[in-house]
């Protein structure tokens, strides 16, 4: 990795940040799929009560990878961290700024006391698989991930007649 830097990220970042998260949404085959907001990202992570944290990789006073990670809770670990993305752009990948983010990551973890960390990774991309069990990561198959949209849940309120 030439002259990358890894560090903590400022508000200043968020632009960066943001055009990152829709190149993955784009390389994931989503790209009408994000709806955070610039403004959302900086309150979010930046502002009174911050809901994630991040480190961006910056090369030639440019960032060009970032990972966005929160606290979670295992009722059989205890406090956790979640590696919400992992993002390298395109140009950038194959020359060690992926996993100079995730060993950032991980010794930040490591450090924070934690039991476990945990991230999740689409079936087909088995380049990143791969990366990731290189490192020593377990992928579990037997689980599935369950979400639901805000329309979901607006859906499930009126059906179920809940109120809130």
């Amino acid at each position: 990795m030439k002259n990358a830097i890894i560090r903590k990220a400022v508000e200043s970042d968020v632009p960066s940040i943001l055009a990152l998260i829709r190149e993955l949404a784009h390389f994931e085959r989503e790209p009408e799929a994000v709806a955070v907001t610039e403004a959302e990202l900086l309150r979010d992570g930046f502002g009174e009560l911050t809901h994630f944290q991040c480190f961006v990789a910056e090369l030639d006073q440019v960032i060009v990878g970032i990972a966005l990670f929160y606290p979670c809770y295992s009722t059989w670990k205890g406090k956790s961290w979640h590696l919400e993305d992992l993002i390298v752009t395109e140009s950038q990948r194959g020359k060690g700024i992926g996993f100079a983010l995730l060993k950032k990551f991980i010794a930040f973890a490591n450090s924070s006391g934690v039991r476990r960390i945990q991230w999740v990774v689409l079936d087909w991309n088995t380049s990143a698989i791969s990366f990731y069990q290189k490192q020593g990561a377990k992928t579990f198959t037997e689980w599935n991930i369950t979400q639901m949209t805000a329309s979901d849940m607006q859906t499930f309120i009126a059906n179920n007649h809940a109120s809130i």
